[in-house]
């Protein structure tokens, strides 16, 4: 018997076993799991009238809401499929990314609408705009349909279109720092797959309560969204990152998990809040993107009393395929063993195969040391590039996603990123991973953040040079820095300076933007770093 995978079937579940649990909690609304789903047939009815069919692009602009996610439900029944915008890109990137997926229906947050006011006369392929509300309320546009204005006389009754599970689901464009946006395609199977582990590997029941301190826009969540909502948990909306906020949430709503990048958590680290009223109950906090500092998993467990979990994974992997538990066997190890164990990558997720090669695609020693670029392959890669087979072909070989990031792996198969390919750092011959380098400087006291990048130099090619922020209230000095790095580590790896900033420039889900950083230092090949 052959019965298609579909996503919407996460929220069927939870609406027939769970109708009366709370499921959404945004600002002082909450709805059930009854009343989500109908106001998901609602939106689902209203699409329909707007003229959405099968396979239809719809766009949206949101920061994290319950609208936004209602919209991929919705999306989701009839075979739509939802293309997330980023809210930190410019107008110009909007005009290509909604063309470009020939979107039919573009909703937009009433807070970011203003980001697209300048191209809306500019979108050829779409219909119909739509205004997101704030708060349970929209403001009247002139051009825009309400959002709620839109469900108010819709039926409450399934509008369900039937489907296949390799029909697309979701088109995530990536940042496009190396050229223009590229639209990943996933279907409903590849996400159903990573919901699946998801749910697995992070051990979600029905009596979590997940924050959604990631952006929604950002990989579906990295699938959150679907694979709480397939077990009946409680989601728990967040606009934007405040500390504050969530502390308080933590504590009054009773929040059990929450996945975020590593600047983020950095902050609650940093903030006495946390360490002043500590929470009570057990969280997880699932990190993604650079190899975190062994100093953040002692933090995170030790100070805050929570359990720190590493994932892995990129985009085109919808996205997750590593975690780093710690094997029962290893649980006698010292526990700064222990730490730097859960900062790594981890190990392959079910349904994951990965491997790590050198330039001829051998497998490199299960050492720890010998460096190799990631490829994996499952039913979680995603189906390729949108209208882009030359970039689908060159990400794809012989049935293997080449991820572009170089790691190690060991005897018990726990694979460690050492850097992006593009970021690994050659110096006078000498590989240097600016991971490392980083995780070092997390360790001295005055510093917030750290990042560190290539700069040209005239005797070995390039050399690694440290962008940091200082701790409130803290001075850093360029010598006692450099003094800190020679008791820390080999001598070449060493930042040979040091360029201290109020802040780093990063992308909507936290990661640091090295382009950004390394580009005023490359502008003039003469420029020189001694």
């Amino acid at each position: 018997m052959h019965v298609a995978l579909r996503m919407d079937d996460t929220l069927r579940r939870a609406a027939l076993l769970y109708p009366d649990v709370e499921s959404v909690i945004e600002g002082e609304r909450r709805w059930t799991y009854r009343e989500f789903q109908e106001e998901v047939h609602q939106l689902a009815h209203a699409m329909t009238r707007l003229g959405v069919e099968k396979g239809d692009r719809v766009a949206v602009l949101s920061p994290n809401t319950t609208a936004m996610l209602q919209l991929f439900y919705a999306c989701f029944q009839l075979g739509a499929v939802v293309v997330p915008l980023n809210t930190r890109l410019l107008p110009h990137d909007y005009l290509y990314i909604i063309e470009h997926a020939e979107a039919k229906l573009f909703f937009a947050d009433d807070e970011l609408i203003h980001l697209v006011e300048s191209i809306v006369q500019s979108l050829t392929t779409v219909s119909r705009f739509v205004s997101m509300p704030v708060n349970g309320v929209a403001s009247e546009r002139e051009g825009w349909d309400s959002y709620s204005n839109l469900l108010a006389n819709e039926s409450t009754e399934p509008c369900i279109t039937e489907i296949e599970e390799t029909d697309l689901a979701t088109i995530l464009y990536t940042s496009g720092t190396t050229g223009k946006p590229k639209g990943v395609m996933h279907s409903h199977r590849t996400l159903y797959f990573n919901m699946q582990n998801t749910m697995f590997h992070l051990r979600a029941t029905d009596s979590d309560v997940l924050l959604h301190t990631l952006p929604i826009f950002h990989v579906n969540g990295w699938g959150t969204p679907f694979s709480f909502t397939a077990v009946g948990a409680k989601h728990v909306m967040l606009r934007k990152i405040d500390p504050l906020l969530i502390h308080s949430l933590i504590k009054n709503e009773g929040v059990t998990v929450a996945c975020m990048a590593p600047t983020v958590l950095n902050l609650l680290i940093n903030e006495p809040r946390f360490h002043e009223e500590k929470t009570t109950a057990p969280v997880r906090i699932v990190i993604a993107g650079s190899a975190p500092p062994t100093a953040f998993v002692r933090a995170v467990e030790q100070q805050l009393g929570w359990e720190f979990l590493q994932v892995y994974g990129m985009t085109e992997c919808a996205p997750l395929i590593t975690v780093s538990p710690i094997k029962h066997h290893l649980m006698n190890e010292t526990e700064e063993t222990r730490f730097r164990m859960k900062a790594k990558a981890g190990i392959p997720m079910h349904n994951v195969e990965i491997r790590v090669v050198d330039d001829e695609e051998n497998e490199v020693p299960k050492d720890g040391k010998s460096i190799g670029e990631v490829v994996a392959r499952g039913n979680m890669v995603m189906e390729g590039y949108w209208k882009q087979p030359e970039a689908t072909a060159a990400a794809i070989v012989n049935g293997w996603y080449h991820t572009g990031d170089m790691a190690t792996i060991d005897v018990e198969g726990y694979i460690d990123i050492v850097d992006r390919k593009k970021d690994i750092i050659i110096s006078g011959g000498e590989n240097i991973s600016s991971i490392e380098v980083e995780g070092l400087l997390y360790e001295h006291p005055g510093i917030l953040e750290a990042a560190v990048i290539s700069v040209p130099h005239e005797k070995w090619g390039e050399v690694p040079h440290a962008i940091v922020v200082p701790r409130p209230g803290t001075a850093l000095d360029q010598v006692e820095l450099e003094n800190f790095c020679r008791g820390k580590m080999a001598a070449f790896k060493c930042p040979k300076g040091f360029t201290i900033v109020r802040e780093l420039p990063k992308t909507a889900s936290g990661k640091i933007r090295k382009v950004e950083l390394r580009q005023p230092f490359w502008e003039e090949k003469g420029k020189l770093v001694n």
